[in-house]
């Protein structure tokens, strides 16, 4: 029997607690993201790395941010964005789903139900 596929735009994204984020005057979020773990240690001792790295987002990527609140599924936010920026968001789903995959893959997002949310 085939696996079900699931929809991308029925995840639930949250920001993922260990990272803080403030917002400018603009509007324009920066993530602060706390390098922890072995490695990361070794490599701020010997290598000088910092220990937290300020991710500075972009206007789409901003609004994206402050609407990702853990009840709104990815297409709720493409309904979103489609409302804020028209048709300078478009290819809408496409970058959407690929700008979520990075948030995800560097552990700036969670999915509700796939991922366990540790707090700290």
């Amino acid at each position: 029997m085939p696996k079900k596929q699931k929809n991308y735009l029925d995840f639930v994204p949250l920001t993922n607690p260990q990272n803080t984020w403030s917002e400018d005057e603009q509007g324009i979020v920066t993530v602060h993201m706390v390098h922890r773990g072995f490695y990361a240690g070794i490599a701020q001792k010997f290598f000088h790395t910092p220990r937290v790295s300020h991710i500075k987002l972009d206007e789409y990527g901003s609004f994206l941010w402050k609407k990702i609140d853990g009840v709104k599924t990815v297409g709720e936010l493409a309904l979103q964005m489609k409302e804020q920026f028209g048709q300078q968001a478009e290819p809408l789903y496409d970058r959407l789903v690929k700008y979520m995959q990075i948030l995800y893959n560097n552990k700036f997002i969670l999915y509700k139900g796939k991922d366990k949310v540790k707090e700290g």
